[in-house]
C-alpha cells in the first residue's frame, strides 16, 4: 500500500511504481481531497492515519513519502501486526532532528511560511513550499485546476512536523523497516538519520530528484523490491535475512 504526500494524487506521486504491478498487487489510496476521496475539514495526521490502518486489511507492506511517510509511521504504530514491512521516504516529521540548527531553521521557515499563506496564496505558497523541500515537481507560470486544489490543500494541512512519531513502539515492532532520503538536504538526511537510529531502520539514500525521490523510478523500485524481497516470508516463516 502506497501513501501519497502534500499536493499530488496517487497517480501522480506513484507513477513510475505502477509497473511493480506486474509482480506486486499495489494499492493506492488518494488522501482525503484528492482524486474522489472526500475532504476533511483539513488534512491532519492524525486523523488519516486511522484511515490507512484500516486498508491494511488483514497485512500489507505499506510505503509512504513525504506527508504519506507521517501517515505511514502513525498507522504502522496503531495496527503493527497488519504491517508485513514498513518503508518511508523524507517523512515531515523534523522534530525528530530537532536541536539540529539546520532541522530547527527549517521548521522555523516553514511555520512563518504558514502564517503568511493567506498573504501569499495558492501560487506563492506552493512555489515557496516546493522550493523548500527541494521538489522536483515544475510548477507552470499558470496552475491547472487540479494543481491549485493541491495546493490549496497543504495550505490548510496541519504541519507534519507537529506529528508526534512513537518512535519506541515502532523501534519494538518486529516487521522490518526501510527509511530512504534523497541526498539533497541536510535536513532531510538528519530526520532520516534519526529516524532510522530510532526504529531500528535499514537506510538507503536515492539521489537524483531531490526530494521527489519515488519520481526516480527505477533506482527507486530496485531498492522497494529487493527490501520487500527480504521482508517476505521464508519458508519457516521467517522474513529472509
Amino acid at each position: 500500500m502506497f501513501v501519497h504526500g502534500s499536493i499530488v494524487d496517487a497517480q501522480r506521486t506513484w507513477r513510475h511504481q505502477l509497473v511493480l504491478a506486474e509482480r506486486w498487487e499495489l494499492c493506492l489510496p488518494n488522501r482525503p481531497g484528492f482524486g474522489a476521496s472526500p475532504p476533511l475539514p483539513r488534512g491532519d495526521f492524525d486523523q488519516e492515519a486511522p484511515l490507512i490502518a484500516e486498508l491494511l486489511g488483514d497485512g500489507a507492506h505499506m510505503v509512504g513519502h513525504s506527508y504519506g511517510a507521517v501517515i505511514a509511521l502513525l498507522a504502522a504504530a496503531a495496527r503493527p501486526d497488519a504491517v508485513r514491512s514498513l518503508t518511508v521516504s523524507e517523512p515531515g516529521s523534523l522534530r525528530l532532528a530537532e536541536g539540529n540548527p539546520e532541522v530547527d531553521d527549517a521548521i522555523a521557515n516553514g511555520e512563518e511560511l504558514y502564517r503568511r499563506r493567506e498573504d501569499i496564496g495558492p501560487d506563492g505558497f506552493l512555489r515557496l513550499f516546493r522550493a523548500g523541500v527541494h521538489s522536483a515537481h515544475e510548477t507552470p507560470d499558470e496552475l491547472p485546476a487540479w494543481l491549485e486544489r493541491g495546493a490549496r490543500l497543504v495550505m490548510e494541512e496541519r504541519p507534519p512536523w507537529e506529528a508526534d512519531i512513537p518512535v519506541d513502539a515502532l523501534g519494538g515492532a518486529q516487521f522490518p523497516k526501510l527509511v530512504i532520503s534523497g541526498g539533497h538536504s541536510p535536513v532531510f538526511e538528519a530526520v532520516c538519520d534519526a529516524l532510522a537510529d530510532g526504529i531500528g531502520a535499514h537506510r538507503a539514500v536515492i539521489p537524483g530528484r531531490g526530494h521527489t525521490i519515488p519520481g526516480t523510478g527505477a533506482p527507486y523500485n530496485d531498492c522497494l523490491e529487493a527490501f520487500l524481497a527480504r521482508a517476505e516470508p521464508a519458508p519457516g516463516g521467517a522474513a529472509a535475512p
